[in-house]
């Protein structure tokens, strides 16, 4: 059952309440208003000019539902989004206008429901109507909706007080209307002796449950996902989503996990101090959840996993195909029903065939009996005749001889007669056996009738039996196909985390390939660095050894020789100078030739000194 089908369920009683002389037929002012106020619970833009222009022809006279029908589905139905509205509003509004006219219970009853209870059986017995018009419900249905109420309750459904209702023929064949249903509900037949908020909380609990989509709902513990702490959350399932709340007014969501084909559920062990523990996995998370006991456990797991199969199978509510399985049920029985009548009714008819041949037997029977009394009827009138023919021919042989000839060739003739009839008398006798064997055979054949019929029966029983078993084999199957599926996503999973380990190794490897070429470049420079550090000491060295021994006033100057072979270069400490003994010959020629340098230098400037003080240069 489609959105529009329930929309139109609902509007057609708004729609039949407006017609007020039951025609069929709704003045055009009135189709306005209930058009407006459609567009605005569905929240889609109303076109006031359209009605006049769909009804253009029609301004003087009323409107017929014939005719306002493709006006309602081109454009009202036909712009509805499914989730841009709240369903229940389109409820309440067709709810207001047909209860002003058909609900009128007795309010000084102690018995009588109130006005929002009314409204949600009203609203159930929508959901769970036939899909034809006028909307009934059929007996199994109200039964089947007394005893989710009576459950609710937690109290047994007694249908003694209903049978006779139900037994009615007029409710067998045509079912029973929302306004029977109610005016049943308000008598007390099932609700006696039960308080109204008790009623009330178990009529909507049903009414979230069918016409809500909610599967469960109650307390659980659930596991932060980033505090990693314990806090008690209101959970709502539904096929879609499983959203949980601060407490159970729904008034502050806390978060709503999306349910897909991708999701699973699995009983965990206890620890944390929590037991009777579940997760439910998704692609990007797990939530980790705590129930009361087992039994609650086991019920939010099977919940779980029946929302998550709705999803794969592309349901969107448990009670629209429980509904339809229901549905088919009947019409299966129904149709056994009809082949049962059809065999009684062939039955009938074989009996009824028997029944004339064994008359016709009876009629063969009567008619042999009269042939047999003629044909002794004719014997004996023969015998008569042939007495009175034997005294005649006595006298007439008496009376004349020559008469003997033609009496002796009457005889024959008679003879022949005779003959004629005994012949037929066998005849008669032969049919008369036929009859009777063709009677047992007509027996026989009804024995192998009834013989064949009670194995046709037995067939019947030991193919329900294997219909059972293949359903069972189906149903494992199906288990086994959810747990192959959960299987297989568990193992995708660990190679997608084996696929992200192994990237994440890769990208460690090339930061360890990129440090390494970035040491190797800091190698390099530090290399360079100690080249010009190098340079720069064997500089200093050279200015140092110019300065260390300055010449004094009056000291003797030195040969040129002497003071080459006495000058000592002073070790080098530096660990760059270490490493630049290591080059070639030609540095270390260069050295000499600045040492060499340095030292004439510093022997002139000695004679500078010398010159200034009034000493003479020895040759």
């Amino acid at each position: 059952m489609d959105l529009r089908s329930e929309l139109l369920k609902s509007i057609w009683y708004g729609f039949t309440a407006l017609d007020l002389e039951k025609s069929g037929k709704v003045s055009k002012s009135q189709l306005k208003v209930l058009s407006h106020n459609l567009c605005t619970v569905l929240c889609i833009p109303h076109d006031p000019v359209a009605l006049e222009e769909h009804f253009r022809d029609d301004d003087d006279g009323p409107v017929s539902s014939q005719g306002y029908m493709p006006y309602l589905n081109k454009y009202i139905l036909d712009k509805v989004v499914e989730g841009s509205f709240t369903k229940e509003n389109v409820d309440e509004l067709c709810w207001t206008l047909t209860a002003k006219k058909n609900y009128q219970p007795d309010r000084s009853s102690s018995t009588i429901l109130p006005e929002r209870d009314a409204f949600r059986l009203w609203c159930l017995f929508n959901f769970l109507s036939e899909d034809k018009y006028p909307l009934v419900m059929v007996p199994d249905e109200v039964e089947y909706l007394l005893k989710k109420i009576c459950m609710a309750m937690s109290i047994e459904f007694n249908c003694v007080e209903l049978d006779d209702f139900f037994s009615q023929e007029s409710v067998q064949q045509s079912g029973i209307t929302v306004w029977v249903f109610l005016e049943m509900m308000n008598s007390g037949k099932v609700t006696r002796g039960i308080d109204k908020s008790i009623i009330s909380m178990a009529i909507e609990e049903v009414y979230r449950e069918i016409v809500g989509d909610v599967l469960k709902e109650g307390y659980l513990w659930k596991k932060g996902q980033l505090r990693r702490n314990w806090k008690e959350r209101w959970f709502t399932l539904r096929p879609s989503n499983l959203a949980y709340y601060t407490g159970e007014d729904r008034k502050d969501c806390q978060g709503n996990i999306v349910l897909d084909g991708n999701c699973c559920v699995e009983v965990l062990p206890d620890r944390d101090g929590k037991r009777c523990m579940f997760c439910l996995k998704t692609l990007s998370k797990t939530y980790e959840m705590s129930a009361s006991d087992t039994k609650q456990r086991q019920e939010w797991t099977t919940a779980i996993q029946t929302a998550i199969r709705l999803h794969v199978e592309g349901k969107t509510s448990l009670h629209k195909d429980l509904k339809l399985k229901r549905r088919e049920q009947r019409e299966q029985r129904e149709k056994r029903r009809q082949v049962k009548e059809e065999e009684l009714q062939r039955l009938r008819a074989l009996q009824e065939e028997r029944e004339r041949k064994l008359a016709e037997l009876e009629l063969l029977k009567e008619a042999q009996k009269q042939a047999q009394a003629l044909l002794e009827q004719d014997e004996q009138r023969r015998r008569q005749q042939h007495e009175q023919l034997q005294r005649a021919l006595e006298v007439q042989l008496r009376e004349a001889e020559e008469a003997r000839v033609s009496m002796q060739a009457e005889m024959a003739l008679k003879e022949e007669e005779a003959e004629r009839q005994r012949k037929r008398i066998h005849e008669l006798e032969e049919m008369q056996k036929r009859l009777e064997e063709a009677l047992q055979q007509e027996i026989k054949a009804r024995l192998d009738e009834e013989a064949f019929r009670y194995a046709q029966a037995g067939l019947l029983a030991e193919e329900e039996e294997k219909m059972k078993a293949l359903m069972n084999l189906q149903e494992e199957q199906e288990e086994y196909i959810v747990k192959t599926q959960r299987e297989k996503q568990e193992l995708r999973q660990e190679m997608e985390a084996k696929s992200r380990a192994l990237e994440e190794a890769q990208r460690q490897l090339e930061e360890v390939r990129a440090n390494r070429h970035r040491v190797d470049q800091d190698v390099v420079a530090a290399q360079r660095k100690l080249r010009q550090a190098s340079t720069n000491v064997k500089h200093w060295n050279v200015q140092m050894n110019r300065l260390m021994r300055p010449i004094g006033p009056g000291e003797k100057r030195p040969s040129l020789g002497s003071s080459f072979s006495s000058f000592q270069i002073p070790t080098q400490r530096d660990p760059g100078l270490r490493l630049r003994r290591r080059s070639g010959s030609e540095d270390q020629d260069e050295e000499s030739k600045e040492n060499v340098d340095s030292r004439a230098g510093c022997d002139q400037e000695k004679r500078h000194s010398h010159a200034s003080n009034g000493d003479m240069d020895i040759p």
